[in-house]
């Protein structure tokens, strides 16, 4: 293992740049010559904010002339690490790291990033890539144009023919694959509520009615209205491209009539410029909300469907007009609207929808083909290797989830099938639940639905309790329970970016180093942290925004907004003793993880439902080498004698400073080796 050459003492932001500046020749060397797996002590801040020309001298080290200037090309594909894979297995497995783009600038500083990451954290999970709408939300997607606050000019500068942000991303992945880790990108099935794709194809969505704050009409066919009155606009005011409508309606809105790709429909009805293409949208939906139409909001949770306006809720916005709230006729504990978002029409709807019944018997068919297919070419575009499916949890099926399913059950599982069966059968999905209770989330038991639509890792809630206290100690032990009797594979959540939040400072205060810990040597549990968490700060007060990723996701600028409203660039944490803890711990696990990877554990003290106990340990199931110890803030020291060590030496230890081998501090992990 390399020995640390940054001075453990030097816990200030300043004083551990100070000493970075005089040894990092020794690291960037350890590193090019492919003896550590990334650059030890490099701060995530200061690796995404290298000099292009400085990475591409790293990269070219790295991974030779050749192989570097394949990577730069983006006619060129670099091959998945796992493209030889007949299946998607291999998540299951995978310590992933979530990385909102927005934080860093752009797609090429995921590169930067990258090298701080060890050869273990195999997986990079992208947020949202798209153009975003309403508020800048990266999960209310306006089009399939990739999101171009993302480009980066000094790429460009430096290799001119990456001169837009496709070609950037295209690169980005190859780089990513050339040093061995795996991509994904989220899978939504809902985009801004008037969207480029809602105008464009009315008919995958569903539309309503409303006269002021009531709402007249929810029937099936409302779509076809709003397609008439977009086709009469176009004769009216003309084609954005200056083309001749010289065909039928019905050619340009249907996506499964081929005569216009989607990319001559949006240039028709929007243009090319992203200023001419907001005016035309802006200009439609005023047009439609002014006769009453507009798209129905989204939903969370039973009972997703039967929704009212409340007619005394409601915004202006900036071009004076109102936007009314809508509510559950009859809600239920987690019942949530989404305002800005509205999902894809997936279902046609029985007796015309007066109740507000789904007819899950008859899918609409040009909503499978689209949302399939558009995703198919996007990781086709792009060659990603993985889907995080954003809403996994939906199931709108009031008697739960069916015996047998169809393929029209649940569309990320749709799009997982189909990349499979065209090209990628290593591609894999990493679904977005929360292992609720049933009839929470979603009507039915949610595990049986994590199986039912071919999830192979799930996120779980690990990361929103506090280390060691019974609700985590029971979602753990259940976990590890789901693990081993079930399809899918629950993660050992470490931060997800949605809870890098204000509101949720006490889950991380405490406790951090010991859920890597666990997250790393559970080698055969997947885990999930997000950019940010190597140098979080504490934050036992409430920080400035800037200092929270989660508030990332958005952008919003209206200081009347002051729980979200960010000014400037994201900041990252000076939690320097946290940092070069992890970097103390990854440094270990790099010189051990040929011998444990992949391996399947055996428990010695498992987690404790009832968190009496707290000590936990396990070793591998075959041939067992190392005891990894865990105390997840217990008192009963008593315990760490019923762990057989005998034979075994202390290798490591997080809490360098506690003299007494006897005990073990609180939120704290060790290492034991069989002595040879």
């Amino acid at each position: 293992m390399m020995n640390r050459l940054i001075s453990t003492d030097s816990l200030t932001r300043e004083a551990y740049v100070s000493d970075w500046r005089n040894t990092y020749h020794h690291f960037l060397t350890e590193y090019e010559g492919s003896h550590v797996s990334f650059i030890p002590e490099l701060l995530p801040e200061f690796a995404t904010k290298f000099d292009v020309f400085q990475v591409l001298d790293i990269l070219q080290k790295r991974l030779g002339t050749e192989t570097l200037l394949r990577a730069l090309n983006p006619n060129e594909t670099i091959a998945s690490p796992l493209a030889e894979n007949n299946d998607s297995q291999w998540l299951k497995k995978s310590n992933m790291v979530g990385v909102n783009i927005r934080t860093i600038g752009s797609f090429w500083n995921v590169v930067g990033y990258a090298l701080t990451l060890p050869n273990f954290h195999d997986s990079i999970h992208l947020l949202p890539i798209w153009e975003p709408g309403v508020v800048g939300s990266l999960y209310g997607k306006v089009s399939w144009n990739i999101n171009g606050e993302f480009y980066s000019w000094q790429l460009q500068q430096a290799i001119p023919w990456l001169d837009n942000v496709e070609k950037q991303l295209k690169v980005v992945v190859n780089v990513l694959h050339a040093l061995g880790k795996t991509v994904g990108l989220d899978v939504i099935p809902h985009t801004d509520r008037f969207s480029e794709i809602v105008l464009i194809h009315p008919l995958l969505f569903e539309w309503v009615r409303r006269d002021g704050g009531q709402l007249i009409d929810h029937s099936e066919n409302v779509w076809q209205e709003v397609e008439e009155i977009i086709w009469q606009q176009l004769h009216l005011i003309g084609t954005a491209d200056g083309s001749w409508l010289t065909y039928a309606k019905e050619v340009l809105f249907d996506p499964d009539i081929p005569l216009l790709s989607d990319k001559k429909r949006q240039e028709v009805l929007f243009g090319f410029d992203q200023q001419q293409r907001l005016y035309r949208r802006l200009t439609l939906m005023q047009i439609l909300v002014n006769q009453g139409y507009e798209t129905l909001p989204m939903t969370m949770a039973p009972p997703y469907r039967g929704l009212h306006i409340n007619p005394d809720v409601s915004i202006i916005d900036e071009r004076g007009t109102p936007w009314y709230q809508y509510e559950f006729d009859h809600p239920q504990a987690m019942s949530r609207v989404f305002g800005p978002l509205t999902r894809y029409r997936f279902y046609h709807s029985k007796n015309n929808n007066q109740e507000w019944e789904l007819d899950f018997d008859r899918p609409n068919l040009a909503a499978w083909h689209y949302f399939t297919r558009k995703y198919h070419e996007c990781q086709q575009q792009f060659n990603f290797d993985f889907m995080r499916g954003d809403m996994a949890h939906v199931q709108m099926r009031a008697d739960g989830v069916p015996v047998k399913t169809n393929a029209f059950y649940d569309p990320l599982c749709a799009v997982k099938k189909y990349v499979q069966h065209h090209g990628a059968p290593h591609f894999a999905f990493y679904a977005e639940t929360f292992i609720a209770p049933p009839d929470v989330m979603g009507y039915g038991n949610e595990l049986d639905h994590l199986e039912a639509i071919g999830a192979d890792a799930t996120l779980g809630d690990l990361q929103a309790s506090i280390v060691g206290e019974p609700i985590f100690m029971e979602r753990f032990a259940e976990y590890d329970q789901l693990l081993r009797t079930r399809r899918f594979a629950p993660s050992f959540t470490i931060i997800t970016a949605d809870k890098d939040d204000p509101r949720f400072d006490e889950f991380y205060q405490t406790g951090n180093l010991v859920r890597y810990f666990i997250g790393l040597f559970l080698t055969d549990m997947p885990s999930y942290y997000s950019l940010g968490f190597e140098v979080r700060n504490r934050h036992e007060e409430r920080d400035k925004n800037e200092k929270y990723t989660k508030l990332y996701v958005f952008q919003i600028h209206d200081d009347a907004e002051t729980d979200k409203v960010t000014h400037g660039p994201f900041e990252w944490g000076e939690n320097m003793q946290q940092f070069q803890d992890l970097t103390h711990l990854r440094l270990f696990a790099e010189s051990i993880w040929k011998e444990i990877a992949d391996q399947e554990i055996r428990w010695i003290l498992p987690p404790d439902a009832t968190a009496k106990n707290k000590l936990i340990a396990w070793t591998q199931a075959n041939q067992p080498t190392y005891i990894f110890v865990a105390n997840l803030d217990s008192e009963h020291e008593a315990e760490l004698k019923k762990v057989p060590l005998k034979g075994y030496q202390l290798v490591f230890e997080t809490a360098q400073t506690l003299k007494d081998k006897k005990c073990m501090a609180s939120s704290s992990g060790r290492v034991y080796k069989i002595k040879s």
